[in-house]
């Protein structure tokens, strides 16, 4: 994500956060993952932890750039997006709203989701691969649909694209962050 900092609206401050979990060589995650043939197997015990570790983030880094949370936003990328989705259901009132990017919505969050009323017009955009080999499409639209069932006010787009982010698909985000601050 860091990488793609430029590629957003000047008016916003952001902050390109590593996840903790070295996963790899220059790859890390928030969680721990396994891809089986049944689906990712996640550690859910790590995904609740993370979830709570950026919201209490979040409220750093409003207190340290006198920052309006009804004006903060999490884009995120795979995990990223994951928490992304995960912290606005969880932890509503710290964010303005979310963008998910190749992501998808783990069922162990919902348990712990606020109460539709305080996630009431939340915007959320999901943003997705049609030829995503890692996390499938079928992913992005179970999340919709799962969505779909809160007062969310939900932007969906899918790209002809595998796992990863194109210069097209970042511009829509970074378009679409633009006009929830416009």
């Amino acid at each position: 994500m860091a990488r793609l900092v430029g590629a957003f609206d000047p008016r916003f401050i952001v902050i390109a956060a590593r996840s903790p979990i070295e996963l790899g060589q220059n790859a890390y995650g928030w969680f721990h993952a396994r891809f089986t043939p049944q689906g990712p197997q996640i550690d859910a015990a790590e995904a609740e932890a993370a979830w709570k570790h950026i919201a209490s983030f979040i409220d750093e880094l409003v207190a340290e750039y006198d920052a309006d949370p009804a004006r903060v936003f999490i884009a995120g990328f795979s995990q990223g997006g994951i928490m992304a989705l995960a912290t606005m259901l969880t932890a509503p009132e710290k964010l303005a709203g979310v963008a998910c990017m190749s992501g998808r919505l783990l069922p162990e969050v919902l348990p712990h989701a606020a109460p539709p009323e305080r996630l009431r017009d939340k915007p959320v955009l999901i943003v997705h691969g049609t030829r995503d080999e890692r996390l499938g499409l079928d992913y992005a639209q179970r999340a919709l649909d799962a969505l779909r069932q809160l007062p969310l006010k939900i932007d969906y787009r899918e790209f002809d694209m595998p796992h990863t982010t194109t210069d097209e698909s970042v511009a829509f985000v970074s378009d679409w962050l633009t006009s929830q601050i416009d």
